[in-house]
């Protein structure tokens, strides 16, 4: 039974979900927000029946089911375009969830109301540190170990993320030009820019089963655009954040060394990594005109 503390935070949050032949993840994430009283779930186009999942596990929750898979970001732009509460809870459907964290992070949020961006501590399967934080990389050589209390840091990943939605927008949503990768990395950065604070509070934790999201019956395929993304946001996170002649070299040495890899994982026959590096490779080389 939940109590009306929980039931009184909850009401202030829409939970986000992007899925992308996610149904696999549904059944457990489905028992952490049956009882929230805001969901939403945006479908990229799965092949897998996810959006019929959604309607049988969670049907009250709020679905769009957008025609092509349009990314990430995107996705995630058109929900939070839809949120009428103060706060807006992002959520990788291969996390694991309860209620009272999810009202823990907006108790927080109430209680630290400078804070554009909130974070829990991720864990993965078997309870292990997952240190999803970071100062910004270009102003800070980011130490290891994780946090042991409440830190602000200059990055945070966003497979679990909450939102001030009135601190957030003057920053804005996700960059578009970002498909997938580096869009939350852009997103901290310009919040940082902006002296936004971005907290991690670790005595909030949340299970994260890193890149059990996505599922299909090609794994190779996956691994592929895997490497393709994440070399072309990779090179337009550089020339977006430290200019053009910046990008151009950046995009020079992931080619080069695309190349070696290709090379290297062919011979090693591993057909997983030579997926990867494949995409890598064809994502520099397919990379449109930066503006």
């Amino acid at each position: 039974m939940m109590s009306p503390d929980t039931a009184a935070l909850l009401s202030q949050v829409t939970v986000l979900v992007v899925t992308y032949n996610s149904g696999h993840c549904l059944p457990a994430l489905a028992q952490g927000l049956a009882q929230l009283p805001h969901v939403r779930v945006v479908d990229n186009a799965s092949q897998d029946g996810t959006p019929d999942t959604v309607r049988r596990l969670l049907p009250s929750a709020e679905l769009t089911c957008l025609s092509s898979n349009k990314g990430y970001g995107v996705a995630n732009n058109a929900g939070l375009a839809e949120v009428n509460t103060p706060y807006a809870l992002l959520l990788n459907p291969d996390c694991e969830v309860t209620p009272e964290s999810i009202a823990a992070l907006v108790r927080a949020a109430q209680q630290w109301p400078e804070a554009t961006l909130l974070v829990p501590q991720l864990v993965d399967g078997q309870g292990a540190l997952q240190v999803n934080y970071s100062w910004p990389r270009h102003a800070w050589k980011p130490r290891q170990g994780a946090a042991d209390g409440p830190l602000s840091v200059g990055y945070a990943c966003a497979a679990v993320m909450l939102i001030h939605m009135a601190r957030l927008q003057p920053v804005g949503f996700f960059d578009p030009r970002f498909f997938l990768y580096y869009e939350d990395e852009d997103l901290c950065l310009r919040v940082f820019q902006r002296h936004g604070q971005i907290l991690v509070l670790p005595d909030i934790r949340v299970t994260h089963l890193s890149r059990g999201s996505v599922r299909g019956p090609r794994p190779w395929r996956s691994e592929y655009w895997r490497g393709y993304h994440h070399a072309q946001s990779k090179i337009i996170f550089i020339h977006k954040h430290a200019g053009a002649a910046a990008g151009a070299r950046a995009q020079r040495r992931l080619m080069l060394s695309a190349c070696a890899n290709v090379l290297v994982r062919a011979l090693l026959v591993s057909p997983k990594h030579l997926a990867r590096a494949w995409g890598r490779l064809r994502g520099v080389w397919q990379l449109p005109p930066l503006a």
